[in-house]
């Protein structure tokens, strides 16, 4: 089983990737800062609905401050959904800004609600990293979701993704009646297989959510990655595989016992034919992105010599052991699924 012991360390931001950022229109001007938000005066705790503590503190600020960061945060929001828009922001208000300590990137989660309904959304604000910024594209670019998020200097703005938490799900609903055990075990696969062909790490069953959607005759699910900082980033092949950190056990476990090998090989297949499609559809923009990935600096040389290694192996391919680089890693990784689809791209 996996197990990380060390925290990630944290990536700056390059001129090439900020240039990226600009050119696909994720580069803003922000009206706050996330050290802007480190002020606050007091905190407590927030609490599940079983009295649990969530390792979430809502904060305080002095009236003061609370109305200049009100404002800016309505408009941050309004940037986020609808570009700005200034008659969005007359009916919203700041409800709630809560921070996690514990958290790599120590998050602010901020809930904006509607006055007129009291309906509300989040989003998060973080510092950004250049990790994260390669995993939130890549998601974007060859997952089946689009990712919403804004780059302002040190500062990351991210959408809110809805679903249950994984290990929420794996608690208090994998035993339940309504559950079907055959779909939930066929999106694992399939989620097990997007993690490791764009080499996302780290996805423990907390890092994902869980999206149920009724469908005419049963439930339809959908596993979603809400944490993108262990983009490419570690040494272990294992680690991009999700069946093998224990968090995820039980549903590996549906996966066994419902799925027989050449069933979990067609939903593999399947996934990788349609990973290939999304790079045939924005071929250029991930071209984009890699170029500027494979000379940047988001991991360390032992991890990047011991992943390339296991890889080497794994695919029974000794070009990984020409690659100098996590980018050029991943970029020989892509190409490996290109050319076992590559009837898709003809």
């Amino acid at each position: 089983m996996n197990t990380i012991s060390k925290k990630k360390f944290f990536y700056p931001i390059n001129q090439d990737l900020r240039g990226y950022l600009d050119d696909y229109s994720r580069e803003i001007k922000l009206p706050i800062q996330y050290k802007d938000l480190l002020h606050f005066e007091s905190s407590m705790p927030v609490y599940d609905k079983e009295g649990r503590d969530t390792l979430w503190e809502t904060v305080m600020f002095s009236q003061a401050d609370m109305d200049e960061i009100n404002e800016s945060l309505t408009r941050v929001y309004s940037l986020l959904k609808t570009e700005g828009d200034a008659e969005v922001v007359d009916h919203l208000y700041t409800n709630r800004i809560d921070y996690c300590p514990f958290g790599n990137s120590k998050p602010f989660r901020i809930r904006i609600t509607n006055r007129y309904n009291d309906n509300y959304d989040y989003f998060y604000v973080k510092t950004a990293d250049a990790s994260r910024i390669y995993g939130l594209e890549l998601e974007h670019i060859l997952s089946p979701n689009r990712i919403n998020y804004i780059v302002d200097g040190e500062t990351i703005i991210e959408e809110h993704i809805a679903g249950i938490p994984g290990d929420v799900f794996i608690k208090n609903w994998l035993n339940d009646a309504e559950v079907n055990e055959i779909r939930l075990a066929k999106e694992f696969v399939k989620f097990n297989e997007r993690t490791f062909v764009r080499l996302l790490g780290d996805m423990r069953s907390y890092n994902y959510v869980i999206d149920m959607t009724p469908d005419f005759d049963d439930i339809q699910y959908r596993i979603r990655a809400i944490d993108f900082d262990q983009q490419t980033y570690e040494g272990m092949r294992t680690m991009y595989l999700p069946q093998f950190f224990k968090d995820n056990n039980a549903i590996v476990d549906f996966v066994v016992k419902y799925i027989n090998p050449e069933t979990i090989r067609q939903y593999q297949l399947e996934e990788r034919a349609m990973i290939a499609n999304r790079i045939k559809v924005s071929r250029y923009r991930l071209k984009d992105l890699l170029d500027i990935m494979e000379v940047d600096k988001i991991s360390t040389p032992e991890k990047i010599e011991q992943l390339r290694e296991e890889l080497a192996i794994h695919f029974d391919d000794k070009d990984f052991l020409e690659c100098e680089s996590m980018g050029k890693i991943l970029r020989h990784r892509l190409y490996i699924l290109l050319y076992n689809n590559k009837d898709i791209l003809s």
